[in-house]
């Protein structure tokens, strides 16, 4: 859990420096996620890392107040909080306030100490990975929206990873049945270390640069603008399809870069 929340940590200040000097008007300008202002990316951060740490300290809470925000979705404002007039500075202060109580509740639980979610229940372990995912994707969409520089760092294997064991899901998400068949994964970390995953003698192999399969898996750029190489019909159309997040399934088109 330490190593983990150390990463989420680092991973909020990369987001953190971003946003630090923005003006009012970067604040407010719209980014590649349709609908989403800078200022409603770090909001939507915002509510679900209230929802996160309820989630981490109270379950039988947070499980009320889901079936509360179920039958009435509009209570979600009230429950985990909303922007309303709120200038940049006063949501960013918000951000780092809420961000540093749900990274204390996740070291002061184990790692596979089970936390219901608003889909299936999570090991703290990975909640926090998807926490970091999520924090490293709308980050960005708000550098590219900023014109900031966002570097890749060795923290994107916890995103690779995701990725990797969520190519059920793209399917599944999809009303698709899973194919028959393994894929190895082979990714190039920006240190220069090799990642891999899945076995030696995989059916298809899906091989390049990590930076790109996050940004394909996270949905922040379209296959066709990567290098990534499938090398057999499983890689190239999990590929095509790849989506590490829940939600509607969705494939960005190309060029979705502010």
């Amino acid at each position: 859990m330490d190593q983990i929340c150390d990463d989420l940590e680092a991973e909020t200040a990369a987001l953190h420096a971003v946003v630090a000097n923005i003006s009012e008007d970067q604040w407010t300008a719209d980014t590649p996620a349709e609908g989403w202002d800078v200022k409603d990316t770090i909001v939507h951060l915002i509510q679900a890392d209230v929802a996160a740490r309820i989630a981490v300290e109270d379950a039988v809470e947070f499980v009320a107040m889901k079936e509360r925000v179920a039958a009435d979705p509009s209570a979600g404002l009230d429950v985990f909080g909303h922007k309303g007039d709120k200038t940049g500075a006063e949501v960013l202060a918000w951000f780092l306030d809420e961000r540093s109580r749900m990274i204390a509740a996740f070291r002061a639980r184990g790692p596979k100490d089970r936390i219901p979610w608003f889909g299936p229940d999570m090991s703290t372990l990975s909640f926090a990975t998807a926490r970091l995912m999520e924090t490293w994707s709308h980050g960005q969409d708000v550098a590219d929206t900023c014109g900031a520089d966002w570097p890749a760092t060795d923290r994107i294997r916890h995103v690779c990873h995701i990725g990797v064991t969520t190519r059920g899901w793209s399917y599944v998400n999809r009303g698709e049945q899973v194919p028959e068949g393994t894929v190895r994964v082979e990714l190039t970390s920006p240190s220069g270390e090799t990642w891999t995953w899945g076995p030696d003698d995989a059916d298809a192999t899906l091989r390049g640069s990590a930076l790109e399969f996050a940004l394909v898996a996270t949905q922040r750029r379209h296959p066709s603008e990567t290098s990534l190489g499938a090398d057999g019909e499983l890689a190239a159309e999990w590929l095509a399809i790849a989506q590490a997040f829940a939600g509607p399934p969705t494939v960005p088109e190309a060029g979705r870069t502010a």
